[in-house]
């Protein structure tokens, strides 16, 4: 992600439908963190949206080296230094009234904690997919790189609002979802 800036503005892009398509084809549920496995099933639910890549966020500390781990971080003062693989959903979101809708309450999601979330697009991602955006978990002194080196509480922290918005988007999902089979 050390392409990250601000949100890019909405641009026609008549191949959505195909490159959902194809990513849909492509999508092996078997990769993705198991705890955000229904998250991502549920966007590729959404006729307006699709992911192109995730990560639950990974905590890596003495005692503790396994870069798949989902673990929550145990009660131990005595870990001085953190290294957090940061929490993200990427997204290609369709043009239309439903995917404009999604982009707000996407970006509405950053007001968890503002100093920890960010939503903006990816230069490498844009260049591959017309209208794509991540919504990420990341200390924002830290906001460009996809892992960073934090203290021990801060991880805490972290860990904290990585859950909360794991949860916000789940019930975001679930409303949407809701909304078509209603």
């Amino acid at each position: 992600m050390e392409t990250f800036t601000a949100a890019r503005a909405f641009v026609e892009n008549p191949y959505f439908n195909e490159e959902r398509k194809a990513s849909l084809q492509k999508l092996n549920l078997s990769s993705i963190d198991p705890p955000i496995i229904e998250i991502v099933k549920g966007f590729a639910g959404l006729s307006y949206c699709f992911t192109l890549q995730s990560c639950y966020g990974h905590f890596l500390y003495t005692g503790q080296k396994d870069t798949h781990n989902t673990e929550p971080l145990p009660v131990d003062e005595s870990i001085e230094s953190v290294e957090y693989r940061i929490a993200y959903l990427a997204f290609c979101i369709e043009d239309s009234l439903a995917g404009r809708d999604l982009f707000d309450e996407l970006e509405e999601i950053v007001s968890i904690d503002p100093e920890y979330i960010q939503f903006g697009s990816a230069d490498w991602f844009w260049k591959r997919h017309l209208n794509s955006y991540a919504l990420q978990v990341e200390p924002q002194k830290h906001m460009t790189q996809d892992r960073c080196h934090i203290d021990y509480q801060e991880a805490l922290h972290v860990e904290k609002v990585r859950n909360r918005f794991f949860d916000e988007i789940t019930t975001l999902l679930q409303k949407r979802q809701g909304a078509v089979s209603t």
